[in-house]
C-alpha cells in the first residue's frame, strides 16, 4: 500500500508540474516539441551547409554540365556552371531585403550556347585564361621562342583564345564545410598555341559577410604567361533599370594603361586626373561615358597599392536599390568595361533583355599584353613556381541617406 501511495503522489506531482499558464501541457509533448524544433533548427543548419547541385543543359558535343548553388545565412545565392567555371547567377538583397539577381546571365546552358551568343560571345561570368585580356597580333616571345597564338578579336589574342577557359568543362569539388567550390582545368602544352601544361585551380567562397571570394592558383611544367581573372557583368538594379549607367563607380587608381585604336597599350601608364578616366572620386559610370573613344570605358586601371596585396580597388553604389559592391583584390590592375558592345540582341536571366551598358565588368588582372610590354609587371610563370591570386566581390546595402545598412 505503502509502494502505491508513494507511485500516486509522483504522477500527481508530475501532473501539477505540466500545468501551463492556459491549462495542462503533457510533459512529454513539451520535450517533443523542443526537439521538434532543435531537429528541425539543425536540419536547416544543414541544408544550408549543402551545395545543391542540378543539371544544366548538355554540351553541342554532347557533355554534361551541372549547376551548383552556394548559399549563406544571409540568404544571398551564388550559381556557377563547371562549363567556363560560369558565375550565372548572384542573388543578392537590396535596401528593403528584397532579393534580386545582380548578375548578368542565363538560367540554362542552352542561352550560352544560342547562335547569339556565339556571334557576339561577351564571356558573362566565365573564368579567363589562360591570358585574361589582349595579346597584340597573337604573338610574344618567350626564351627566345616566338608563340602565334590565334587571333579572335581581330588582329589580336583575346581572352585566351578560340576555345579558352571560359569553354571547356572544369572538374567541380564541392567543399561544404568552406561553403566553397573548387573547380580545376589541366590545359596541355599548345592548347590555343601556348607553351606548358598548365594546372589551374579557381575556388568560388561564398562567407557570411556576404563575400564572393575567389582564389586562383596554377602551375607549369614550362614557361608560359598566365593571366586569370572572371568576367562577370553586374547591374546592381536586378533588372529594375534599363542600364548601368546611374551607378556610382569609385576607382582606387591613379593611372591607366592608354590603348590604341585596336585597344591594345601603347606602353604608356598616364594620368587620370583632369580626365574622364578619373573615378577616384565617386561618379555616375553614365556622366561621360559618351566622351570617351570608341563608345564607353573598356580600359585598364593601375591600381594604386601593391601588388600581390589584397587592396580595396572600386566600389559601386546603386541609388534606387541601395545596393553597393566592393572589390578587393591582389592584382595590380582592373578592367573597368562599360557593357559598349551589348546591343540588345541577349535575352538573359529573368527575361532581361541586355542593351548597350545594361550591365558592367570589372575584371581584375594583369596588364593587356604584358607578354610584350617589358615594363608591365610580369605574367610568365615559371616551372616549380605556384600562380596565385585573389578577387573578393563584397555585396552590401545603404539606406536612402547613402549610410551603409
Amino acid at each position: 500500500m505503502k509502494k502505491g501511495k508513494s507511485n500516486k503522489a509522483l504522477l500527481l506531482l508530475a501532473l501539477v508540474g505540466c500545468i501551463g499558464a492556459t491549462g495542462i501541457t503533457g510533459c512529454s509533448g513539451q520535450k517533443d516539441s523542443e526537439a521538434n524544433t532543435q531537429a528541425t533548427a539543425t536540419s536547416e543548419e544543414q541544408d544550408r551547409m549543402k551545395i545543391k547541385q542540378e543539371p544544366f543543359g548538355t554540351t553541342k558535343d554532347g557533355q554534361e554540365t551541372t549547376l551548383y548553388t552556394l548559399a549563406n545565412q544571409q540568404g544571398m545565392q551564388v550559381k556557377i556552371t563547371d562549363f567556363g567555371a560560369t558565375v550565372t547567377a548572384v542573388l543578392t538583397p537590396d535596401k528593403n531585403g528584397e532579393m534580386g539577381n545582380v548578375a548578368l546571365g542565363f538560367d540554362s546552358l542552352a542561352g550560352y550556347q544560342s547562335p547569339e551568343y556565339l556571334k557576339s560571345w561577351p564571356y558573362f561570368g566565365a573564368t579567363i585564361g589562360r591570358f585574361g585580356n589582349r595579346i597584340a597580333k597573337g604573338r610574344f616571345t618567350l626564351n627566345g621562342q616566338e608563340y602565334k597564338l590565334a587571333t579572335n578579336n581581330d588582329e589580336n589574342h583575346l581572352h585566351g583564345g578560340n576555345k579558352g577557359f571560359d569553354k571547356v568543362i572544369w572538374d567541380a569539388e564541392p567543399l561544404p564545410d568552406q561553403n566553397a567550390i573548387r573547380f580545376t582545368y589541366v590545359s596541355p602544352d599548345g592548347e590555343e598555341g601556348y607553351p606548358g601544361t598548365l594546372s589551374t585551380q579557381v575556388t568560388y567562397t561564398l562567407t557570411d559577410n556576404n563575400e564572393i571570394k575567389i582564389d586562383y592558383k596554377a602551375t607549369t611544367d614550362k614557361a608560359t604567361p598566365v593571366n586569370l581573372t572572371n568576367h562577370s557583368y553586374f547591374n546592381l538594379a536586378a533588372g529594375k533599370a534599363n542600364d548601368a549607367l546611374d551607378h556610382v563607380l569609385t576607382i582606387n587608381a591613379d593611372k591607366y594603361t592608354v590603348v590604341n585604336a585596336s585597344l591594345i597599350p601603347t606602353g604608356e601608364l598616364r594620368p587620370v586626373e583632369g580626365t574622364v578616366m578619373d573615378f577616384r572620386e565617386p561618379q555616375s559610370i553614365g556622366a561621360r561615358v559618351n566622351q570617351v573613344e570608341g563608345g564607353g570605358y573598356d580600359h585598364n586601371y593601375v591600381l594604386n597599392g601593391e601588388n600581390g596585396t589584397l587592396k580595396k580597388a572600386a566600389t559601386v553604389y546603386e541609388l534606387t536599390s541601395g545596393r553597393v559592391m566592393e572589390v578587393h583584390t591582389t592584382e595590380p590592375g582592373m578592367q573597368f568595361y562599360s557593357g559598349n558592345f551589348l546591343d540588345g540582341t541577349l535575352t538573359g536571366s529573368g527575361n532581361k533583355v541586355y542593351k548597350k551598358h545594361y550591365g558592367f565588368a570589372l575584371e581584375t588582372q594583369h596588364f593587356p599584353d604584358s607578354p610584350n610590354q617589358p615594363d608591365f609587371p610580369s605574367t610568365i610563370l615559371e616551372p616549380g613556381e605556384t600562380y596565385e591570386s585573389t578577387t573578393v566581390y563584397k555585396f552590401g546595402v545603404r539606406d536612402n541617406e547613402g549610410q551603409a545598412k
